[in-house]
């Protein structure tokens, strides 16, 4: 990310080191009222592509002006440890000004956690920072400190056997070991702590828990939050705006729709075995020599990456993105679902985009917008979901979420 000058901050920037917990940071805020945009890693913070993107939906998002929510995508998760620490820190510098700065990390700890997290606060300049990873509609939540997935250590979970991204340990004292451990009972504690600054990792269970983290922080805009979409909602919650959440016009349904997906966690290809089996569904992987030849009229279209990861996951990653770029070329979808977030940017940094202007959160931790970007770019409904996210039907929801039918 080149440095920038400061720009008029939005309302409220999310920093996040992928697509997904870009779009999963913001998506609640959208829900609250506030017009929000997601920016592709490397898209200019402070502008609008040169002028010819078309505005996001309900308002102005960063630039001139100012308001909403801007969510960044720093792109940092493939990053080396001191690359995605000066990443955060640049991207915290530009938006120091936001009343609410977000900066996201994975519900289960994958990533450059402590390094962008240190980068970020450097960056924002702010003394006091309150980190709450817990997501407890997932069921990934924080006990004394240790991360869980559904009551399993996450590192003693499936996630610690990801093959691009294997989350070593789930103590967070061991991953932030400046940290002041706070408990979910004991989270008003909080009000007599952060005048004098310092890093406080929350433990939470449920929902309450983040709303009472929330409510126990005296300013705001003096704190630089840290968590994942249970606490993006939790600050959602606590800001939202007045009248219509929503407030935008519904998406049109596809026709058309294109399912991508690339992520190679357990629940989404469990999710993808489901939706495959669909009556008259056209499936293949991304790259072979089918690649959906005559599959025009299906009513379920599906790239997807192999089951079984012989190659590396980047290679397979352009292949993906690669194969449904000459698909648009060639025989357009007029809706899409993406899961994964490097599957996500790949696939729209592919189509042209610069980013997505998100229109709602269908389901937590999933967001739905249109592609934003240059005017050659057709806002095309997009769905985005975090690999590890959702039921095994949750494909087939967001599919019929697009077309406009009912799972």
């Amino acid at each position: 990310m080149r440095p920038v000058p400061p720009v008029t901050p939005p309302r409220v920037a999310v920093l996040a080191d992928d697509l997904t917990s870009a779009g999963d940071g913001a998506a609640p805020f959208r829900r609250t009222g506030h017009p929000a945009r997601v920016l592709l890693s490397g898209s200019p913070i402070g502008g609008r592509g040169g002028g010819r993107d078309r505005g996001p939906t309900g308002g102005p998002v960063g630039g001139p002006g100012g308001g909403g929510v801007l969510a960044v995508d720093l792109g940092s998760r493939l990053l080396d440890e001191a690359a995605a620490a000066e990443r955060a820190r640049e991207a915290a510098r530009v938006l120091a000004g936001a009343e609410l700065l977000l900066k996201t990390v994975d519900s289960t700890l994958r990533g450059h956690v402590a390094a962008e997290v240190r980068g970020a606060r450097e960056g924002s300049g702010r003394a006091a920072v309150v980190v709450a990873p817990a997501f407890p509609a997932e069921g990934r939540t924080t006990r004394h400190g240790v991360q869980y997935v559904r009551g399993v250590r996450v590192d003693e979970s499936e996630f610690a056997r990801d093959p691009a991204h294997p989350v070593r340990t789930a103590d967070l004292a061991r991953v932030l070991p400046e940290a002041v451990l706070v408990d979910a009972d004991r989270s008003e504690e909080l009000t007599e702590l952060l005048p004098d600054g310092g890093l406080f990792v929350c433990s939470a269970a449920t929902d309450a828990d983040l709303d009472r983290i929330v409510a126990a922080v005296p300013d705001h805009r003096a704190v630089l939050w840290v968590g994942s979409p249970g606490l993006a909602a939790a600050l959602a919650r606590h800001h939202a705006l007045p009248g219509d959440a929503a407030g935008a016009a519904g998406l049109p349904p596809a026709r058309r729709p294109l399912v991508a997906v690339g992520s190679a966690n357990p629940a989404t290809r469990r999710q993808l075995a489901l939706l495959a089996a669909e009556p008259g569904a056209a499936s293949a992987v991304a790259g072979g020599p089918a690649d959906l030849p005559g599959a025009a009229a299906a009513p379920v279209r599906i790239l997807h990456t192999p089951h079984e990861r012989r190659a590396d996951p980047a290679e397979l990653t352009r292949l993906l993105a690669d194969s449904v770029a000459a698909l648009a070329a060639r025989d357009p979808f007029d809706g899409l679902v993406l899961t994964g977030g490097e599957t996500a940017e790949a696939v729209l940094r592919a189509l042209g985009a610069h980013g997505i202007d998100l229109h709602d959160e269908p389901e937590p931790g999933i967001a739905r917008g249109t592609l934003a970007g240059p005017a050659d770019v057709p806002p095309v409904p997009v769905v985005i979901k975090a690999g590890g996210f959702g039921d095994e039907r949750t494909l087939l929801r967001l599919h019929a979420l697009l077309t406009g039918s009912r799972d």
